[in-house]
């Protein structure tokens, strides 16, 4: 490689050290942030930084648990995230593998294969595994590359270890340097990647003993991979590989929400956006929110106004509907099929008739304790919140059922 200076303005802040989170905080998981240089100026960056001297002990071997419809959800997951970060290399995806196990087993992380694999998916940039939103997916492995990609992550599931990266919780290839690489520690390098692990107590194996969620969510990406995922209905209602990205939307066609609350919004639909657009809307409307509750109506006139009470008709004539819910792994978009075509039930609002001169008061429904604030299956469109106000039964607009979200 020849000699290169790194130069560039950025070089001061890449560089300098961030603080040792002690063991009495959780150290932040930070977005892929990467640094503006070019691709001799990052290799020669990387190649400047040293290995940690402190031992790199292998991590313990892991043995899946759950149904077997949660083991074939979980490996497929590691499949997918071993075969889009690696390729068809085995030496790259049993590397790949061994991350994902030890963030899974780390208290900064998801408890899940899937939700590790899958944190922060829903957005355009700061996904934690760059495959899983910038549409990657939409190339799909040789049934000979899956397979291998599956039975990679099937040993990784059932006691293998790949020891050489050791407790590696993050890694990137050598020709990108991430912002938060100057704070951790250079542990390892298999072909043209390099993995780190967090510095100090948390980068030691005493972190890493927080136990299996034991069950796993059902990803909608990954339902043209896996039929354990097949059923899933996230934002788009189906495959979110082939759904409008939110950049997409251009500035001058989002209408501006009447916001009920710091995380629900009531919103005039334009039709000429087209109904695929609609959850491409909602999620760029609900930005980074970890909750959050979208209702359009393509009839303006049918919008409630900020503090009113939802009607029984403005809830039979809503045209689109969708709920987020980190803390449950749950998004969902719903589409009134009577207004719009659908290529699936599973994205239809279930309709109940009912008078629509009636107005039924709403009733309050509290969770009591010791359930925690947090979401819970029921509501207009899946969900509902401790303490929130939702309408009676018989007038609700609810989804078809949905396999329970794992918890976080």
């Amino acid at each position: 490689m020849p000699r290169v200076t790194v130069t560039t303005p950025v070089l001061a802040e890449i560089a300098r050290p961030k603080r040792v989170v002690p063991q009495a905080e959780l150290p932040p998981v930070e977005p892929v942030l990467l640094a503006d240089l070019s691709l001799l100026e990052a290799r020669a960056f990387n190649a400047a930084i040293p290995f940690s001297a402190a031992p790199n002990p292998a991590a313990r071997p892991f043995l899946l648990t759950g149904t077997p419809e949660d083991r074939g959800r979980a490996i497929d997951c590691l499949a997918a995230a071993t075969w889009y970060e690696a390729g068809d290399d085995t030496v790259g995806q049993r590397a790949v593998a061994q991350v994902v196990l030890n963030r899974m087993r780390h208290p900064a992380f998801p408890k899940s294969v899937c939700g590790v694999v899958f944190q922060g998916e829903e957005r355009r940039t700061g996904c934690q595994f760059t495959f899983t939103c910038d549409g990657a997916m939409r190339r799909t492995p040789s049934p000979a590359a899956w397979a291998r990609a599956q039975g990679i992550a099937r040993d990784a599931l059932t006691g293998a270890v790949y020891a050489k990266v050791g407790h590696s919780t993050h890694y990137h290839t050598d020709w990108v340097v991430p912002y938060w690489s100057a704070s951790l520690d250079k542990v390892a390098e298999v072909n043209t990647h390099l993995f780190f692990r967090w510095t100090g107590w948390w980068g030691t194996p005493p972190a890493f003993r927080r136990g299996y969620a034991g069950t796993e969510p059902v990803i909608a990406k990954m339902a043209r991979l896996s039929p354990f995922h097949a059923g899933a209905a996230d934002a788009a209602g189906s495959d979110p590989a082939l759904m409008l990205d939110p950049a997409t939307i251009p500035e001058s066609a989002i209408p501006k929400p009447i916001a009920v609350g710091g995380d629900s919004f009531h919103v005039a639909l334009d039709p000429s956006l087209g109904a695929d657009a609609f959850a491409a809307l909602a999620i760029r409307t609900c930005g980074e929110r970890p909750y959050c509750k979208f209702l359009g109506w393509t009839d303006p006139a049918k919008v409630p106004p900020a503090g009113a009470t939802l009607t029984p008709a403005q809830l039979e004539s809503m045209s689109f509907s969708y709920l987020r819910d980190k803390t449950q792994g749950f998004g969902k978009a719903l589409w009134n099929c009577a207004e719009f075509k659908r290529p699936s039930p599973i994205q239809c609002m279930r309709r109940v008739p009912i008078d629509p001169t009636a107005r039924l008061p709403l009733v309050p429904r509290v969770v009591a304790t010791p359930v925690p604030d947090r979401a819970v299956p029921d509501g207009l469109t899946g969900v509902r919140r401790k303490g929130e106000v939702i309408a009676p039964p018989s007038v609700l607009i609810s989804p078809a059922p949905t396999p329970t979200p794992a918890a976080k």
